[in-house]
């Protein structure tokens, strides 16, 4: 029996660039025509958002949040050397990176040999915070084999899962993935291990009309939604059947939840202008006490309403630590008004 690990992390794009853009999403909402002038005036903000709104401004927010992030990703980091798995599995989802209006999957497990990616291609030419050239490629190891043998294993338990031998966005792997391994590596230590991503199509009725991301921010989008994504109940039974078929293999294998929670863009409760605290909150609540099995009867409705779609990436996670029987040992949860989403970590029972 193979031995599985599970761990969560957020891929925050803005935590790849430097401190005076971590607020740059915020920003973009309070410039737009297209959110109410009401909810974009910080005097009818949140306290707590007011408060940290003036930190923003004084130069104090940026700072202090990155480190908390930064300590939580070598938290993570040291149980991931610890186990040193034979390759790394990331659930991770898609903005119209990698699947686009000629074809969109419920899942997709990418069975690759080699992966080239280009991470710092979004932030054109601002400054990454490692000060790497713009044009880095950066190259990691895939494993066929292993993608093969899961999308095979995923359809003889009923699951009709698409699979892929190749990536077609142009930039390489989708930032949802290539983010969490940069960061999970944020003192250039190398990624030795293996990766073989695993899609989950998050962002459903907004991956083409909203191109996953801030076309309604901006104005540039559709009305009219796209067919939903997969239900919490899918995504729960896919993250159980993963483990089943891991847990026979013949690999170590280290599972990752990768996104951030709720996210202000996303949350229409508040307008687009700050997460749904009280959602990551209970949720957050669900996971430090092991009580995953309640996410899969979490609505799509719900999970939309609150801005909280990556939040499926880890209801996989939470499927498959709930089939093996493993509880968290480690949890925190970095919360942020203004820095665009609340961030999640965990580390779960090994063996």
């Amino acid at each position: 029996m193979a031995e599985i690990l599970g761990l969560g992390v957020t891929h925050s794009p803005p935590l790849l660039g430097t401190d005076e853009r971590m607020a740059g999403i915020l920003e973009r909402v309070m410039r737009s025509p297209h959110v109410p002038a009401a909810a974009r005036d910080p005097s009818g903000w949140p306290a707590p958002m007011q408060h940290e709104w003036a930190e923003h401004q004084a130069g104090r927010l940026a700072g202090p949040h990155r480190q908390r992030l930064v300590e939580a990703f070598r938290a993570v980091r040291t149980a991931l050397d610890a186990f040193n798995p034979d390759l790394v599995l990331i659930w991770g989802d898609d903005q119209y990176e990698n699947f686009r209006e000629d074809g969109v999957a419920p899942f997709c497990v990418f069975a690759l040999d080699t992966i080239e990616s280009r991470p710092f291609a979004r932030l054109g030419t601002a400054a990454n915070v490692w000060g790497e050239p713009n044009d880095t490629v950066v190259r990691l190891a895939g494993h066929r084999a292993a993608g093969r043998y899961l999308a095979t294993a995923l359809i003889e338990q009923g699951f009709d899962m698409p699979y892929a031998y190749t990536m077609r966005h142009e930039a390489g792997l989708p930032h949802a993935f290539i983010n969490a391994l940069l960061l999970l590596d944020y003192d250039r230590k190398g990624l030795p291990w293996p990766v073989l991503p695993f899609h989950v199509n998050c962002y459903g009725a907004s991956t083409i009309s909203k191109r996953g991301a801030f076309a309604h921010i901006d104005g540039t989008g559709s009305d009219e939604p796209d067919p939903p994504g997969p239900s919490a109940a899918r995504c729960f039974a896919v993250g159980a059947a993963t483990a089943r078929a891991l847990r026979d293999s013949p690999w170590r294998v280290a599972v990752i939840a990768s996104s951030s929670w709720s996210h202000s863009f996303l949350a229409a409760t508040n307008h687009y202008v700050w997460p749904d605290m009280a959602a990551d909150r209970a949720r957050f609540e669900e996971l430090r006490d092991g009580r995953l099995a309640l996410w899969k009867d979490l609505r799509t409705a719900d999970i939309e309403q609150a801005g909280q779609q990556e939040m499926l990436n880890w209801v996989c996670l939470a499927g498959a630590m709930d089939a093996l029987g493993r509880r968290p040992i480690w949890t925190e949860l970095v919360e942020s008004y203004v820095l665009n989403a609340n961030k999640v970590f965990a580390v779960f029972e090994a063996g």
